[in-house]
């Protein structure tokens, strides 16, 4: 029997949000069973007429609405843009209105990540931002239950609403331990419910 395809799909200027969405398919690949698809989205262009590659110059190959369709489980992950998903996000999930009407992705688990400059750079409402549409979608969300003791030790990111990361004033990438220990439980949490919810 072929493995559970869980899509995690990002969007990362700096690598902070890609670090994570790596992180979270470590978590993801460790449950027997699930298998993690890595995937991106285009950055949104302010010229009507430009015209991305089809295949990005480097990272994750860009995601299709077959893989978000044909997917066990979604991790959602977006930097925080002044409390808010980044645009090229939200695009991609406006462009899903076809999933929605056929019903494609009703019962289906999801989480969602981000990271920001600062602790208090919007990360909470950045993670409910991309909660909203995938509730329209009929999607069963997955937090992170405070069972995960990082969560109270944790000196940089990590919420009970999805994994997240501080980069700092410097944009620092690399995750702190507490983090990616976050990070890697959603992803597993995400996958081992993908499992019960196909038995």
């Amino acid at each position: 029997m072929a493995d559970l395809p869980v899509l995690v799909v990002y969007y990362s200027l700096t690598g902070s949000t890609r670090n994570l969405a790596l992180a979270i398919a470590d978590g993801i690949n460790a449950v027997k069973g699930c298998e993690a698809m890595v995937r991106t989205v285009p950055k949104v262009s302010t010229v009507c007429e430009a015209v991305a590659s089809d295949i990005p110059d480097t990272g994750a190959p860009y995601v299709s609405l077959d893989e978000l369709q044909n997917c066990a489980a979604l991790a959602l992950g977006s930097p925080s843009r002044f409390g808010n998903c980044a645009a090229a996000i939200k695009y991609f999930l406006d462009s899903s209105s076809s999933l929605w009407l056929s019903g494609s992705l009703i019962g289906k688990p999801a989480c969602v990540f981000t990271s920001s400059t600062s602790p208090h750079g919007g990360q909470e409402s950045t993670l409910l931002s991309m909660m909203l549409p995938l509730l329209h979608h009929g999607m069963l969300l997955c937090g992170l239950p405070f069972s995960e003791s990082a969560l109270n030790t944790t000196k940089g990111g990590g919420t009970p609403y999805g994994a997240s990361h501080v980069a700092g004033l410097n944009h620092q990438s690399v995750l702190w331990p507490e983090e990616y220990a976050l990070a890697v439980a959603q992803g597993k949490r995400l996958a081992q419910t993908a499992l019960k919810l196909q038995a």
